[in-house]
């Protein structure tokens, strides 16, 4: 609140404000050629430009501000470059790429439109800009929260960044950095799945995302439910710039400008102070994160563009065994005592770095791609916490993930057609050290194994696109094999054919169908599952590339505001989705959580099916407003042992979100999130297997009664987040200061409850006095109704 007080008070102080800059390049989409000609507009001002023979534009005098930038020419449909943020710390540069018209229309006629598409993903493809990401209330500058605005989105009603898209499963998204495979955007990442509570990836690094939920293009394999396209902006390549970002949670600085005659670099660092706020809140345990990011860019000539890459992260997780130091609440005491005897001490880092080479030739684009990945994941506990007892030894994991990876692709253009194909190498290791105490049909068992997987991976694509007046047509293949198992060496078991039609009723509507068939691998943590002599069961039992049928159709409407109106429905059905024997119940149908997923025996028998209907309006800036409402229904189902469909562990019913927001006079802006969700099904406890001592002592918390999977469900919530910020500019620098509350009516969010043992005055679990083998059990809470505001400050020079 005094940042929001101070930031008044420096607004009468400071009055009038410096001048910034505009400018860019205009070339033709297909051949990369420069465009002369070209008229590039600020909308809603009288200030523009005109391309010069080399399609080079600059505006000055610009007010800063956030814009929305028109490039409009004789022969080419007009582009709309939404919600550019001009400052006074730089000039903005941008590349406007132009496309041909394909009607003989006069340029009045062509309407400009805020939102881009391809013949490869004519629907369940939705972009969001980095301004909507920095300003979005409560989504804290990450992107895995902020994309909860848009359809087909769940999110669970815990802190994890779970992406949960139309009824599928976290780790059936891929994500992409300049068309750089990342496998990992979360800190306290779940091995086997995904999610984590912080984001990964800096925010200014974010010129838009691509967020593709269907019609996944030949050229992105294994994956079932998203492919997200994080498209980064090019470093400075004029001035240096510095930003220094400090938020609720973390401090970062990023450093963005030209390092040589032809190249520019962007660096970020960042490092979390959360563990400080944890430990003054009495909160159970202590997250620590760090994380850094490069972009390197090297302008070869004006064909030829060499990028590298960087995305590490290095996460801790201790406990605060204070965290009950002066609590008079009992029940917070005796939740945050189940905590401390429940959650491991955890260790992770991660990296990624890669190289991408793009020629630019006559009729397209070839592109070179190679990257290294690597995860690391260990992760201990003992009983009552007591390293010093080898005997109370619980979990002790240990964990390796790497993948080295090469791609080929061609963009082509032919006239009307255009194709793109290509290749895919990839070689990978996956390693693991187990130790763990389970409870399986009743009684303690424990794991203990080691395991060491190597696999050699290939894939080959190609889509062949064309327009037909006012149809369009996009027809793909896919196949992918590996040297795990003949049975995954057939291109022909894995092939996987795509078609997409577009019919352009109008200008403004269109009707747009997607239907293919899509294969993923299951989660290392799976294959490489082995039993105590080694033998690596899972494999040996089948598992396999699970598959899923996709049909999803729709319908748009593009306003003349830069606003879109968008319907469509979908229908996903799943085999070979692996079956946990032990518990009986498929890996869809477990759930996520921190720490680690899969790494059991396992079958390929689970088949599963998602199906609902989404609802979208969108408005990207006009007069000062912005918004976006959704709607969504699905339902999303697996078979379990006894080849019966139980909802799955996503299966939310009924997603609303409405998010708005309206820029005020001198530099003001509020913005509003209201999310309404159904509530998701969990499992409830086997009380008679938790309350032995036997089982306790193994777990430290209760066992899940797997014969009743997912038939308890939370009960829905709601939540009401709320953003301000101000921004001030002067003469080579830029300060914005924000104020966020998350949960600001301080609803409260349900989660399942707990099953801890009842203690008696000096802490010690109390045994049942008819039944001396057992603990007295009772329930707790695990409901919460925080309110989390968070101020901020960033500033760029």
């Amino acid at each position: 609140m005094r940042l929001l007080i101070f930031s008044l008070l420096l607004g009468y102080a400071l009055n009038g404000f410096s001048q910034a800059t505009v400018k860019g390049v205009v070339r033709d989409g297909r051949s990369r050629e420069p465009l002369p000609f070209v008229n590039v507009l600020l909308e809603g001002t009288t200030q523009g430009a005109t391309t010069d023979i080399n399609g080079l534009f600059t505006v000055e005098n610009v007010k800063p501000g956030l814009y929305n930038v028109v490039a409009s020419s004789v022969g080419y449909l007009r582009r709309v470059v939404p919600e550019v943020q001009v400052g006074t710390a730089r000039p903005v540069e941008l590349e406007i790429l132009l496309e041909a018209s394909a009607t003989e229309l006069k340029e009045v006629e062509i309407k400009p439109k805020a939102f881009q598409r391809s013949s490869e993903s004519p629907l369940s493809v939705r972009t969001i800009g980095s301004a909507e990401i920095m300003r979005n209330p409560g989504g804290n500058r990450d992107i895995s929260k902020v994309i909860r605005a848009l359809p087909g989105v769940a999110s669970t009603a815990s802190f994890r960044n779970d992406i949960i898209i139309r009824g599928g499963a976290p780790n059936e998204n891929r994500f992409y950095l300049d068309g750089i495979e990342v496998p990992t955007i979360n800190h306290f990442s779940t091995q086997g799945s995904s999610g984590g509570p912080v984001g990964m990836i800096n925010v200014n690094f974010i010129r838009e995302v691509d967020v593709i939920t269907g019609a996944f293009p030949a050229a992105r394999g294994n994956t079932l439910s998203s492919v997200f396209e994080f498209k980064q902006p090019e470093g400075n390549t004029e001035q240096r710039t510095f930003t220094f970002m400090a938020g609720s949670s973390d401090v970062g600085f990023t450093f963005d400008g030209p390092t040589g005659a032809k190249a520019s670099t962007i660096l970020s660092v960042r490092r979390s102070y959360l563990q400080f706020l944890f430990q003054a809140l009495k909160l159970p345990f202590l997250p620590i994160y760090n994380d850094a990011q490069l972009k390197h860019t090297i302008r070869i000539n004006d064909r030829s563009r060499l990028t590298f890459i960087g995305l590490g992260a290095y996460d801790n997780v201790e406990l605060n065994p204070g965290a009950n130091d002066g609590v008079t609440d009992v029940e917070r005491f005796e939740r945050n005592r189940y905590i401390l005897g429940n959650i491991p001490e955890n260790d992770q880092w991660n990296y990624t770095v890669g190289a991408r080479f793009d020629r630019f030739v006559a009729k397209g684009l070839h592109t070179f791609v190679v990257s290294r990945s690597h995860l690391f994941n260990e992760a201990t506990k003992f009983r009552n916490n007591d390293e010093s007892d080898p005997n109370a030894l619980l979990l002790r994991y240990g964990s390796q993930e790497e993948e080295n990876k090469f791609r080929y692709e061609a963009q082509m253009n032919y006239g009307s057609w255009r194709f793109v194909g290509g290749v895919n190498a990839e070689h990978a290791r996956y390693s693991t050290d187990t130790y763990a105490q389970r409870v399986i049909r009743g009684l303690p068992v424990i794991i203990d194994y080691s395991s060491t997987l190597s696999v050699d991976k290939f894939g080959a694509f190609g889509q062949l696109s064309r327009t037909f007046g006012k149809l369009s047509g996009s027809l793909g293949l896919r196949t992918d094999i590996n040297t795990l198992r003949t049975t995954m060496s057939d291109p022909l078991d894995q092939l996987s054919p795509r078609l997409s039609l577009s019919y352009a009723v109008s200008d403004a509507v269109a009707i747009n169908a997607n239907a293919g068939r899509f294969y993923q691998l299951p989660p290392y943590t799976v294959l490489g599952f082995r039993d105590t002599q080694g033998a690596p069961l899972n494999l040996d039992g089948g598992i396999r590339y699970i598959q899923a049928d996709h049909v999803v159709a729709g319908v748009e409407y593009y306003t003349k505001n830069n606003g879109k109106v968008s319907v469509e429905g979908f229908h996903k059905w799943y085999d070979r989705y692996p079956l946990l024997v032990e518990k009986g119940v498929s890996l869809a149908n477990l759930g996520g959580d921190f720490g680690v997923i899969g790494n059991e025996l396992a079958v390929p028998t689970s088949k599963g099916r998602s199906y609902g209907v989404e609802f979208l309006a969108q408005q990207k800036l006009y007069k000062g407003f912005y918004g976006i409402a959704s709607y969504t229904f699905v339902k999303s189902e697996f078979t379990n042992a006894n080849g019966r469909f139980a909802p799955s562990s996503w299966d939310f019913g009924h997603i609303v979100n409405l998010t708005g927001g309206k820029r005020l006079p001198k530099d003001w802006e509020v913005g509003l999130n209201w999310r309404l969700q159904g509530g998701g099904p969990y499992t409830p406890f086997d009380l008679s297997a938790s309350s032995l001592i036997v089982n306790w002592e193994s777990q430290q918390q209760g066992v899940p009664d797997f014969a009743n999977v997912n038939t308890l469900r939370l009960r829905g919530f709601n939540q009401l987040n709320v953003r301000v910020d101000k921004r001030y500019y002067f003469k080579g620098w830029t300060l914005n200061v924000y104020f966020d509350v998350e949960n600001v009516l301080g609803n409260e969010l349900p989660g399942p409850p707990f099953v801890d043992v009842l203690r008696d005055a000096s802490g010690q679990p109390a045994v049942d006095p008819s039944d001396p083998s057992r603990y007295v059990l009772r329930e707790l809470s695990n409901d919460g109704a925080t309110v989390l505001p968070s101020v901020g400050l960033m500033i760029e020079i």
